[in-house]
């Protein structure tokens, strides 16, 4: 009797396909802080990229394939920056949202271009770092030298005459930064009456306070971070003290009038265009404000991060670094950042820095 062949061959092709291995997971890094005197900024790291792959992921993840965090700890540490990217390396990651502190991402991304890994930092803002030719290292901020430019042209434009003192913490983004801006400043005929150094972890700044008051210092400009930013500006306070404390991006953390109170308010300092306030990310501005955590500095900074990637990715058809970077040099993304698109070093092509001032806990425009 003639059987037909069609319930065979559709058991066949059923275990065929329950044979047929499952599309693994892409599993990428992001790096930063976590611990530390600078872990608020890894702690922005974190919420960022929990919240941008979990977007991603519910429409589908990147070439049909979920994305998963594996996440490194550097303390801000070069060492342990570098003790991070092999453990990327390691775990074969093909992309690193990160790192954070220039001082660590500048030697981490000497491990993650020998490898093949693709970097871009949502943070690093030291030139150095993507002008040594490097293929795979890219950045979604802005860089120390369009901060020194913006801070120069602020105070040339609505603190003319003012008495200006510069101080840097010797790390490789306070001194950058300071170097940066006096050259800036030199460059719109202002010339500082002090330029000094102090250390990462100092506590007591009298001595510098004495020596502002005996200087006549209008306004001090300090290349470092918010522990040392804030317990400066809450010294001069404390001794009557006026001077103006203004700071680069490091400076825009909660963290910092965590530390200071009402003696933070008027600081100053630069980032770039806030992209809370963009009309587009209403939605996801108060999904986070709903889980009480406010998306400040480099939140969505580190969801633009991954979402360039993400869709340079599906461009390219591959998580291949030398096509992807490829693709990211030569076309723009929508992110959350607005549409930003990177030049041939890697540097993002946005709208630079803006001048920022803390009023009543909140880091505003200034006018």
């Amino acid at each position: 009797m003639h059987r037909s062949l069609f319930p065979t061959t559709a058991i066949v092709l059923a275990l065929l396909a329950g044979s047929a291995p499952a599309l693994a997971d892409i599993t990428i890094g992001v790096a930063g802080p976590m611990t530390g005197p600078k872990a608020a900024f890894g702690e922005q790291f974190r919420h960022g990229a929990d919240k941008v792959i979990a977007d991603i992921n519910a429409k589908g993840g990147v070439l049909g394939q979920k994305l998963v965090a594996i996440y490194g700890d550097d303390s801000c540490e070069p060492k342990q920056a570098v003790a991070v990217a092999n453990e990327m390396v390691a775990k074969k990651v093909p992309f690193v949202a990160g790192h954070f502190c220039s001082g660590s991402s500048i030697p981490a991304s000497d491990v993650y271009a020998e490898s093949g890994i693709l970097q871009i930092s949502p943070g690093t803002t030291s030139p150095v770092y993507t002008e040594r030719g490097l293929p795979y290292a890219f950045r979604t901020c802005g860089r120390d030298d369009q901060q020194g430019r913006t801070t120069a042209e602020y105070i040339a434009r609505a603190l003319k005459g003012k008495t200006v003192a510069i101080i840097h913490d010797r790390s490789a983004y306070g001194k950058g930064l300071a170097d940066r801006t006096r050259d800036e400043l030199h460059r719109v005929g202002i010339t500082e009456v002090l330029y000094e150094a102090i250390s990462v972890g100092d506590k007591d700044f009298s001595a510098l306070v004495t020596r502002l008051k005996s200087e006549k210092v209008d306004l001090l400009f300090l290349g470092g971070y918010y522990t040392e930013g804030g317990l400066i500006a809450r010294q001069m306070r404390d001794q009557g003290l006026k001077t103006v404390l203004m700071g680069g991006d490091a400076l825009v953390s909660e963290e910092f009038w965590a530390i200071t109170g009402p003696a933070g308010e008027g600081t100053m300092m630069t980032f770039s265009p806030d992209p809370r306030k963009n009309p587009d990310n209403t939605e996801l501005v108060k999904y986070y404000r709903d889980h009480n955590y406010e998306p400040e500095a480099y939140t969505l900074y580190t969801y633009g991060s991954i979402q360039a990637w993400a869709q340079a990715v599906e461009k390219a058809g591959t998580t291949d670094t030398k096509k992807v970077a490829a693709v990211l040099k030569a076309n723009s993304f929508d992110t959350v950042l607005g549409r930003i698109g990177f030049d041939s070093k890697g540097d993002i092509v946005a709208p630079s820095y803006v001048m920022y001032v803390w009023k009543n806990g909140k880091a505003e425009y200034a006018e």
